[in-house]
């Protein structure tokens, strides 16, 4: 779907940071090949691998990023711009539905820490 509608692709180094942690979020992303890590604090929040999606927040709220993102291994990535999101959210109802899957099942992920002893 991203590819027939010509959203640009975008590779990184293993190492290389895709955005910092406050930075503006004018962008999302779809893991193509490769493997990302969402940090905060020091701490690896998500590992997204293929098919995976991270900072699709900054989008929805045009708020600053609140993770920093970076390669973990030689990685390609769709980028999806704020124009680019809005109308994959109109005409493709299933793109919604499947960001709505994630960000929900990210609130329900437990935190680590909690419970344990």
């Amino acid at each position: 779907m991203l590819t027939r509608r010509g959203i640009p692709l975008r590779t990184f180094a293993a190492g290389e940071r895709i955005f910092l942690e406050e930075d503006a979020g004018n962008a999302m992303y779809v893991v193509r090949s490769g493997a990302v890590d969402v940090i905060s604090f020091g701490k690896v929040l998500e590992h997204v691998g293929p098919g995976g999606v991270f900072g699709e927040m900054a989008l929805i709220d045009d708020s600053p990023r609140a993770a920093a993102a970076l390669a973990s291994q030689p990685t390609e990535v769709a980028v999806i711009d704020k124009t680019a999101f809005l109308a994959l959210i109109a005409e493709e109802p299933e793109f919604a539905l499947q960001i709505m899957k994630l960000m929900a099942e990210r609130v329900r992920r437990k935190p680590s820490g909690v419970g344990e002893a």
